[in-house]
């Protein structure tokens, strides 16, 4: 029996953009799958809403909103670092108006929170006070890093150095308020990239290993397999939409 077809809403991470998805929609989409990348506000073709305003909540409305616009169900919601703040924010509301089926929620070397938590909880002090001064010498928001650090090199590198911009600044200390008793009724998989590990994902890799409900998968690449190993990253997805 052929699998049923499925939608992914896939959210990137900081300072991207639905482009960073670009090498896996097509394959998705080939499967004979709906595939929706958003764009958060103020980054991507989006910078130029860049405000002090823009907090993760709105960075949920964001998903919540193309969820309902394209009245999409039965959906594969997947993130990406920072992302995982924003599926795990828009799948509590989500599950909270009951309307939606989620198959699956998909962690892409993404975050973790607990309730309660902030992008900046599981930093160290030193780490957040750096990220504070970097965002107040660049006028509030948080400068892109060097994508060498993922991992990438070459013409990988260059296309994210070309295409990153700044990332809000309020997303990173307002914390997340949701149901976690609710969110683990839906299967989770989180997908450990190794090589490099990225080392802010560090408490996420150990959630996902000690909390219950989740299944980890590891991938000999770095932080963003989107870019240089969409093949394999794609294949992850197929299987997770079941």
């Amino acid at each position: 029996m052929e699998p049923r077809p499925t939608t992914f809403v896939l959210v990137h991470g900081a300072w991207g953009g639905a482009w960073i998805w670009r090498r896996v929609l097509p394959l998705l989409r080939a499967a004979g799958h709906a595939v929706h990348a958003v764009t958060l506000t103020g980054v991507g073709e989006r910078a130029h809403l860049l405000a002090p305003s823009i907090g993760l909540h709105t960075h949920i409305d964001d998903v919540l909103g193309l969820v309902r616009a394209e009245e999409l169900d039965d959906i594969v919601l997947v993130g990406h670092s920072y992302g995982g703040h924003v599926v795990t924010g828009a799948a509590d509301r989500l599950l909270t108006e009951g309307r939606v089926r989620l198959r699956r929620i998909v962690h892409v070397d993404a975050a973790i929170p607990l309730p309660g938590e902030s992008w900046s909880s599981p930093h160290a002090p030193e780490v957040v006070a750096q990220r504070v001064a970097l965002a107040q010498a660049h006028g509030g928001a948080l400068p892109p890093p060097d994508p060498a650090g993922f991992g990438l090199a070459g013409a990988d590198r260059d296309w994210l150095l070309r295409r990153q911009v700044p990332h809000p600044f309020g997303p990173y200390r307002e914390p997340l308020h949701f149901d976690a008793e609710r969110l683990a009724r839906v299967p989770r998989l989180f997908i450990d990239c190794t090589n490099p590990a990225y080392p802010t994902i560090n408490p996420a890799r150990q959630r996902a290993r000690s909390l219950p409900g989740w299944t980890v998968v590891a991938m000999d690449c770095g932080h963003a397999p989107m870019v240089d190993r969409p093949d394999a990253l794609a294949m992850l997805l197929l299987e997770a939409a079941g």
